[in-house]
This record gives C-alpha cells, sequence and structure tokens, in this order.
C-alpha cells in the first residue's frame, strides 16, 4: 500500500440542508463544530444528490450508480445483496471498513409504522450490508434518541440510551481508536446519522428549540398562511438538531486518531493514524415551506442541494463551484485509496475533468404525506435548472443565477425555449 494512502471517515446526515449552516449565511444555525471543518475544508458549494430521498440516495452514493440502476426503485426496495459498494472496493484496496449507524437500504416491511421500534428492530442480515466489514447501526424507524443497535457484535437489537448523533459518533469513534492500535493499514467508516430528520419536535440532547417566532424564514416561503407556521413550528426544532448533531460532529472529529499520536506510538502504526480524509454531506434536504412545500422528493434546491465539505490534510481550504453530485463519491474514495487525493480532489474527483452539470430525478412516487407527487428527471449547472416530467415535457426551469429562490418557473417561456433544448440532451 501506497505511503500516501489516509483513512477516510464519511460523516451522513439526513435531511440537512445546503443552505442550513453557519458557514453558509442561515442566521438560524449554529454550527460551530462545522463552520471549523469548512474552513479548512474543500467546500462544494454547488454539491447536490442525485435523488432527494433516504434509499435511493443513500443507494447511489454507496455504489457510484444512479437509481433505479442500482437496483432501488421502490422506498421499500433492499439495496441488492450483489451491489457493490465503495466497502467492497476499498476492502480490495486493503482497507478495514465499518459502517454505523442508519442503513434504510434492508428489507422491511412496508406496512409498520415508518416512526418506531418496528423498523428500528429490524435486523439487517450480514449479506445485506454493504460488504462492511464491520457493521453496527439500523434499518430506520427515526428514533433520534435511545436508538436501538445490531450488527457484527450486537447479534439481536439493544437500546442504547442517550441521543442518537452522540451515541454512534461514540462508538464509532471507539471503533477507529481500535483501529489504530491495532497495527498497520488504513481504515473506511461511514458513520450514518438520522439527524436532523423528522420528528423534529423530538428532544434534541438538552438543547432547547428555537423561538418559532425567531426564525429567519427566505423569500420563498409564503407569509400569512398555514405554510408559514407549519415552517416556523418545524425549524424551530430543525435547528436544535442540526445544533446537537453539530456538537457530536465535533467530538467525533476531535477523537480522530492524529498523525502525531501515531509517530508516539511507533512507525508500525503510521498508516492507521497519519492522516484521515473527512467527508460531511447529507443524503438530501427539506423544503421545509419553500413554494407551501414541505419535506422531500421535490426538485427546488431547498431538497436538491446538500452541504460537502472534504478535508484533505495537506490540501489547501476553499470554496469550490463544480458541479458535483453524491454519486461521485464512491469513485473518490477509490482514488483516494490508490494515493492520489489531491489529484482527485483538484479534478472534482474525475481527473483533469470538472464537472458542469449533474444529474437529478425521483426515480418513483413515495406515497407518504408532504412527498413530492410524480417521477421526475432532471439537470442542474450553476446557472440553470431544468426538471421534466416522465413524458419528457418540462415541469420546471429556473435561471439560478437571477433568481436562486427559484420564484420564477420560465418553464413555459418561449424565450427561454432554446437554452430548455440545449439542456435536455444532458438529462
Amino acid at each position: 500500500m501506497s505511503a500516501r494512502t489516509p483513512n477516510i471517515l464519511w460523516i451522513v446526515t439526513t435531511q440537512w440542508r445546503a443552505s442550513a449552516l453557519g458557514h453558509a449565511g442561515d442566521p438560524n444555525a449554529r454550527t460551530p463544530h462545522l463552520d471549523a471543518l469548512a474552513a479548512a475544508s474543500v467546500n462544494y458549494t454547488q454539491a447536490v444528490t442525485p435523488h432527494p430521498f433516504g434509499p435511493f440516495a443513500r443507494a447511489a452514493m454507496l455504489t457510484g450508480v444512479p437509481s433505479p440502476e442500482n437496483g432501488v426503485r421502490d422506498y421499500f426496495d433492499p439495496l441488492p445483496p450483489a451491489a457493490r459498494t465503495a466497502a467492497h472496493d476499498l476492502r480490495d484496496r486493503g482497507y478495514a471498513t465499518a459502517f454505523f449507524g442508519k442503513w434504510h437500504l434492508g428489507k422491511r416491511a412496508a406496512a409498520a409504522a415508518l416512526v418506531g421500534e418496528a423498523h428500528a428492530r429490524t435486523v439487517v442480515p450480514p449479506e445485506a450490508r454493504g460488504g462492511f466489514d464491520f457493521w453496527e447501526g439500523f434499518e430506520s424507524g427515526f428514533l433520534l434518541n435511545d436508538p436501538w443497535l445490531h450488527g457484527t457484535r450486537l447479534p439481536v437489537p439493544v437500546k442504547f440510551p442517550g441521543y442518537q448523533s452522540d451515541v454512534l459518533a461514540e462508538r464509532a469513534a471507539q471503533w477507529m481508536a481500535g483501529e489504530t492500535k491495532r497495527g498497520p493499514g488504513n481504515w473506511f467508516c461511514v458513520v450514518s446519522l438520522e439527524a436532523p430528520h423528522p420528528p423534529y419536535d423530538a428532544p434534541a440532547a438538552g438543547v432547547a428549540p428555537r423561538d418559532p417566532a425567531a426564525i429567519v424564514l427566505p423569500a420563498n416561503v409564503p407569509r400569512g398562511g398555514e405554510a408559514e407556521a407549519k415552517a416556523r413550528k418545524e425549524l424551530a426544532g430543525y435547528y436544535a438538531h442540526i445544533e446537537a448533531t453539530d456538537r457530536a460532529i465535533g467530538r467525533l472529529l476531535a477523537a480522530l486518531p492524529s498523525g502525531a499520536r501515531s509517530r508516539e506510538q511507533g512507525a508500525g502504526n503510521e498508516g492507521r493514524g497519519r492522516e484521515t480524509i473527512v467527508v460531511f454531506t447529507s443524503v438530501h434536504g427539506d423544503v421545509h415551506g419553500a413554494h407551501g412545500l414541505f419535506r422531500k422528493g421535490w426538485p427546488h434546491e431547498e431538497s436538491v442541494r446538500v452541504p460537502l465539505l472534504v478535508r484533505v490534510p495537506g490540501l489547501a481550504a476553499r470554496k469550490d463551484d463544480a458541479a458535483v453530485s453524491l454519486v461521485e463519491l464512491k469513485g473518490w474514495a477509490e482514488r483516494w485509496a490508490e494515493g492520489e487525493p489531491a489529484n482527485g480532489i483538484e479534478g472534482g474527483g474525475l481527473g483533469i475533468i470538472r464537472p458542469t452539470y449533474s444529474r437529478i430525478s425521483m426515480p418513483s412516487v413515495v406515497a407518504l404525506p408532504h412527498q413530492c407527487d410524480r417521477e421526475w428527471r432532471g439537470v442542474r449547472t450553476k446557472t440553470r435548472k431544468l426538471v421534466l416530467n416522465t413524458d419528457g415535457s418540462p415541469w420546471l426551469f429556473f435561471d439560478l443565477e437571477q433568481d436562486p429562490l427559484e420564484m420564477k418557473n420560465l418553464a413555459g417561456d418561449p424565450a427561454r425555449a432554446e437554452e430548455m433544448v440545449e439542456l435536455r440532451w444532458l438529462v
């Protein structure tokens, strides 16, 4: 293995939209730890999820293949056991691999309550855990407190008291410390956090909900009616969970093995603790009342745009407006594992090619309250977004440069017809 190969840590959250961070300018967000991470990272300011819904996005991120080509078309489709993930590829490159937290890619009962212990205690069998050597998590259930965990060292689900983000960060930190002590080699670890996913009124590790009246809303949330009231109420809890999870992530980052510690422990441990590439992102956002809509699945910025911070030891921090997508993370990890972290980042993860557009889609309708009511596919550049219906007709077209809040749909504007024709070739 090359002396340049790093450890790789993915921190993946759920429903954390790109704008909901202090360093992104959100006055409601208290995120000092992630702000500090951003100050030392490549901040991909135009990053998107390929699919703004959990299972589809998770499958695409782990396999590097968009849905439904990866086998996940329906909300309840499990990831096929034969699907090749980043865990398989990094294990082939000599990495120890581990997964902690929300899986949401296993076989689960569609008739069971989505929120609660039924899905939280659903056992994901070893052959359905994406090829990770070590796996400790839960299928779903949306229990932001007192999670049930099972896996490699827990044959049956066990309830762990505490805030979910804190529990998972602590257990992942213990695993990383154990790998560092165990001997030479590198590790790849995914920490998958459910927060800040609803229920937004769940306790947030002692962080009090914001005052709904004090929440600063963007102009695309309609004022004076039900949408505003609902948005304020939900965002009050949303930002509490963001603050609590930021703290948990801060503790996880502080627990990372350092190069100095490895040198003190001797040359034999340099590979496991020398340096770690850290990736922070979310599988999708939440519309939170924009355009009078809620939740995800929608092609709007609040749903599709996600934070993406990549801290590479020795690489200068900067903002980058490349049109990157979570579907590219697997390929990046493979390049890093082959000892080319800087080249992978500088080229947007694609060698010397910098992507100028990202494909986005919803492969099926998820029949849950407030979610998007149709299948769609589209393309997003830094300045434009075109979204098509299943019959190929334009549904939405936005000039993001002039209209970042997507207040004016230009899909029916004859003056924009040529632009839409050009973008259709990229969908």
